[in-house]
């Protein structure tokens, strides 16, 4: 049985989600930019979860209410939740080597993380 690189799955993971979020950032933050003249966004975030945070953002993206505050706010939730991201991937490795002990450890963290998302 082939045998996962954790090391390139971590870093492919995490260099793909900052880059992802950077540049949801960096269009957000231009279009704003084109549209009004000024690099500063003028709003509060209500106190909420991330994933409520997360939620609210991905419905105004079904509801294609696209705006530059929403590209700004999808790059922030990326970079949030690309260490959530690394560590599923890192139970997916874990089973596929069959890394039972590891397996157990990274599924704990996983919960523990998912559970943090909402409350």
């Amino acid at each position: 049985m082939k045998t996962v690189d954790m090391d390139a799955v971590v870093g492919y993971t995490l260099l793909g989600g900052v880059v992802l979020s950077v540049s949801l950032i960096a269009v957000g933050l231009g279009w704003h930019w084109t549209l009004y003249g000024d690099w500063r966004f003028t709003y509060s975030l209500p106190p909420t979860t991330v994933g409520g945070f997360i939620l609210a953002d991905v419905e105004q993206l079904a509801s294609l209410a696209t705006r530059p505050r929403l590209l700004v706010n999808l790059g922030i939730a990326i970079l949030m939740l690309t260490p959530y991201v690394r560590v599923v991937a890192s139970v997916v490795a874990f089973a596929l080597q069959r890394n039972w002990k590891y397996l157990a450890f990274t599924t704990f963290v996983l919960l523990t993380l998912t559970y943090s998302l909402f409350a």
